[in-house]
């Protein structure tokens, strides 16, 4: 059937718009669409380069849900997800069940965070060492008298055990960095599933202890300086100090991929990495990658 004059310019000037997509990279990758999860400690800095990225590039859709590092990995073995988030590196039987399942897991560094510990405005305690945040958090020291503070019980707090927050403190602070150490946390810590109940549970309690990523902290809260051991210097929480290794409890962040990202994925990930990104990782009170020096 011949199509008339008038419909096939309609039909021209229509695959013309597709094709278009106002020219460069938004051609690419018409109707593109991005699972990313994962890290709690992550989700706000990915929901903010979401933001960014797809005002920039409109025909790249970003979905940006938290869950926990755990929750994001498991995820990405399971090739139900594009990118995973994760404030802990991939471990080894993790790295296996994804080859299993035909997918090899692909690193990326996307900033680098502090991990920040935070009591009530009102505590007196302005400081502590790691062995003593170890001995709070396995059941050792349970008065905060016991560290230079008042006669009150010490009220523990930390994230649930999917998280990678939790998985990092276990290792550096209570394990203080030693494979070979099996502490744990007390019984009795309270285990809270988000950065905000966290911070919530301590605004409200004077006794309480807890650890967040220093973006999350608000100014209402007191952050503690942190010694590497006793005798040396009370560090607290900035950039600066991240960058320069002197403040003890700091980490990478992480994306992975099931294998080699390619079209709109690699296209996001060199973003991410890119200087544009990396001022939205320093605006949320995360250190940029560009500025750290290994």
């Amino acid at each position: 059937m011949k199509i008339p004059q008038f419909m096939a310019i309609l039909l021209l000037l229509s695959l013309m718009a597709c094709g278009d997509g106002s020219g460069g990279e938004t051609g690419q990758y018409a109707e593109a669409y991005i699972e990313n999860k994962g890290s709690d400690t992550i989700v706000n800095l990915a929901l903010a380069w979401a933001e960014t990225y797809q005002a920039q590039h409109p025909q790249v859709s970003i979905s940006v849900t938290g869950g926990g590092s755990g929750t994001g990995i498991a995820a990405l073995v399971n090739g139900t997800v594009d990118i995973a988030n994760a404030s802990r590196r991939i471990k080894d039987e993790e790295i296996q069940e994804a080859r299993d399942n035909g997918i090899d897991p692909v690193e990326f560094i996307i900033a680098r965070d502090a991990i920040a510990i935070i009591v009530h405005p009102d505590n007196p305690v302005d400081q502590l060492t790691l062995q003593q945040l170890s001995d709070i958090y396995s059941g050792k020291f349970s008065n905060w008298q016991e560290v230079g503070g008042e006669d009150r019980p010490i009220v523990r707090l930390s994230r649930e055990t999917n998280s990678g927050t939790h998985v990092y403190f276990l290792e550096t602070v209570l394990r203080l960095g030693d494979k070979n150490n099996t502490t744990l946390f007390s019984m009795d810590t309270l285990l809270l599933p988000s950065s905000e109940g966290i911070i919530n549970e301590v605004r409200q309690n004077q006794n309480a202890i807890g650890y967040d990523g220093l973006g999350y902290v608000p100014d209402d809260l007191k952050i503690i300086a942190v010694a590497q051991e006793a005798g040396a210097p009370y560090i607290l929480p900035m950039i600066s100090t991240v960058n320069d290794k002197s403040y003890p409890i700091a980490r990478d962040l992480y994306m992975y991929t099931a294998g080699n990202p390619t079209g709109a994925v690699k296209a996001y990930l060199e973003w991410i990495l890119s200087t544009e990104a990396q001022e939205i990782v320093a605006e949320l009170g995360f250190v940029p990658i560009l500025a750290y020096n290994p």
